[in-house]
């Protein structure tokens, strides 16, 4: 891959720049949460602290959001994979 190049002008751009340069991050954390949520669809481990297994309906819930997930990054042509 080439070399690529980001230009911000101003102090207004600011924000534009610190979000070009912290997409990796946010790749990061939609991935921890979809991690997280595959833990619950996959091998039924709860999100709560206070309960070790998860309930039905926190399955669904959890596959539901992943697919959610996907779906919306696919929308934006983005992957997690």
């Amino acid at each position: 891959m080439g070399k690529i190049f980001l230009t911000f002008d101003s102090v207004e751009e600011e924000d534009d720049a610190r979000t070009a340069l912290d997409g990796y991050k946010w790749k990061l954390a939609v991935w921890d949460l979809d991690q997280k949520l595959r833990g619950v669809v996959k091998y039924e481990s709860s999100i709560l602290e206070y309960s070790e297994k998860a309930s039905n309906a926190e399955i669904e819930v959890a596959d539901a959001v992943r697919l959610e997930i996907r779906e919306i990054l696919n929308s934006y042509g983005l992957n997690l994979d």
